[in-house]
């Protein structure tokens, strides 16, 4: 099962990260962030796909079991705590991940939920205040997409036979 979250936000930010997840195992997460301040930036699913009012309309962190924030590492956490990704000191973040608790399909899925780049490092809820614990201190947002359905490739259609005859026989006209 795959899907893609096309990312956009203010200050050129933009990029595609893919989700890829085999029958029972965990979701492998690859692409690339660009026009990004270097650094770390925190890096989560959210519970709305909804873009009508840019990134602030997308919610908070996609929390179905209600936990404290975490990173992705820890036993208990919010489901869409991706942790960080980091920009090089040319804007560009390279992700190359797997999660364990999100999902393309069932329960956890992620798909249709917003994708959002924040400002700032995410702390993993280990702040010590009371914003750790509810958004790992990562600031705004400064990209964001929808994670959707990436369309599987086409099937695959052998040519249809030779229209030719046996040798002594006339091939039929091609219709128009």
């Amino acid at each position: 099962v795959k899907s893609y979250g096309d990312i956009e936000g203010s200050d050129e930010v933009k990029g595609r990260i893919m989700f890829v997840q085999g029958v029972g195992g965990a979701v492998l997460m690859s692409g690339n962030i660009t026009g990004l301040t270097p650094g770390a930036h925190g890096f989560h699913v959210h519970e709305l796909g909804d873009t009508s009012m840019g990134c602030k309309s997308m919610g908070s962190h996609y929390n179905p079991g209600l936990m404290n924030h975490g990173g992705p590492a820890d036993p208990f956490r919010h489901v869409g705590d991706l942790g960080n990704i980091v920009a090089g000191e040319d804007g560009v973040a390279k992700l190359q991940e797997s999660d364990h608790l999100i999902a393309l399909s069932g329960p956890n899925s992620i798909v249709g939920r917003g994708l959002v780049i924040h400002q700032n490092k995410d702390d993993l809820g280990r702040g010590g205040d009371k914003e750790s614990l509810r958004t790992g201190n990562a600031g705004g947002r400064v990209a964001c997409g929808v994670i959707a359905w990436a369309a599987p490739p086409p099937p695959y259609h052998p040519p249809p036979p030779s229209a030719a005859k046996p040798e002594g026989e006339e091939a039929a006209p091609a219709e128009s």
